[in-house]
């Protein structure tokens, strides 16, 4: 993670020793205005993007104004494109799976998760002991637009780091890759097996005393309204009962343990804030229970040193090999 506070090295679009390409100087010159006000009408006409195709579509957009902007060329759009295309497809087709996990032939489950939180809370679940001393109907506090902000972190922040480390350091930029979509399609295979109830549906079931999706709340309280997804908001696609695990969890303890090794002591307090904040706005606001979030935190750990581990026995193997061809080569062995 230190790596990502270095100057970036120079791009590997441009040879050394050969100028970079002028280009129209005045394309240059807009491409970020006119990226940032393309943007800034999207929001003001669609609200905010909270669905991985529209996060994933300006993010794009954003590679290719940076490649404008730098004066690459059409070199630098067909490396976004090639880097970042397959990325996109692997995530919608994983939208579009989740979709298609919600009509298992056998029933949601439920009362597992809720009798684990009742033990964890004492008799009453977290959920209702938090929304019920915390929240207002109709009147939102300042912790309420904070869990705002972090609950739609999950659909962004992972892209955005992805994107600053395919600038920086592209070998831990594919590791993170790994990571993401091994964990992202490790919850879908559990969806289908294991679907579950999140808390504010279980509450509509009547298990659990009222509650209330704060989030959503919120944002139809403030005015705030949200970019819908053909993939994953339809009715056709959506799914939910993919509460088991959360991957909202999953992804701030992804990071966490994926940068913990190089990060510096600052960064490592912002690492460990970000999962714990997450937590606690996913109890708070009814979307998972407390095991959903055990359960993703497992999920991220497992996949994190898991491909950490393969990596270590795959470069020893490599290093082994080298090895054991320089000996067979050496003057002392002919």
């Amino acid at each position: 993670m230190t790596n990502l506070l270095r100057p970036a090295p120079p791009p590997r679009l441009v040879r050394a020793g050969r100028p970079r390409p002028a280009g129209p100087t005045r394309l240059r010159l807009l491409a970020w205005p006119l990226y940032l006000a393309a943007f800034a009408w999207y929001l003001s006409a669609n609200g905010l993007p909270s669905a991985n195709d529209v996060v994933f579509c300006w993010l794009i957009g954003a590679l290719l104004t940076a490649a404008v902007h730098s004066g690459h060329g059409p070199r630098g759009f067909l490396l976004v494109l090639r880097d970042w295309v397959p990325v996109m497809a692997a995530v919608w087709t994983y939208s579009l799976l989740r979709g298609y996990g919600a009509h298992t032939p056998w029933a949601p489950y439920w009362q597992p998760q809720l009798s684990a939180d009742r033990v964890l809370g004492f008799g009453e679940t977290w959920t209702v002991r938090i929304q019920h001393a915390l929240y207002t109907p109709g009147s939102p506090h300042w912790y309420d637009y904070a869990a705002v902000t972090v609950y739609l972190s999950h659909f962004f922040l992972v892209f955005v780091v992805l994107a600053v480390l395919w600038r920086r350091n592209n070998a831990r930029y594919r590791h993170l890759l790994t990571c993401y979509l091994a964990l992202t399609f490790a919850g879908f295979a559990t969806y289908l097996l294991y679907p579950a109830d999140p808390p504010w549906l279980v509450a509509q079931e009547g298990h659990l005393p009222a509650l209330t999706r704060v989030v959503s709340s919120v944002l139809t309280e403030s005015g705030l309204p949200q970019a819908q997804s053909v993939f994953e908001n339809g009715s056709q696609f959506a799914n939910d009962v993919a509460a088991m695990p959360s991957l909202h969890s999953a992804y701030p303890a992804m990071l966490l343990f994926f940068f913990w090794p190089t990060a510096r002591p600052w960064l490592r307090a912002l690492l460990v804030a970000y999962p714990l904040a997450m937590a606690f706005t996913l109890v708070y606001g009814a979307e998972h229970f407390i095991v959903d979030i055990l359960a993703g935190w497992t999920y991220a750990s497992v996949v994190v040193f898991g491909l950490r581990w393969l990596r270590a026995r795959r470069a020893q193997r490599a290093h082994g090999r080298a090895d054991l061809a320089a000996c067979r080569y050496s003057p002392a062995h002919r």
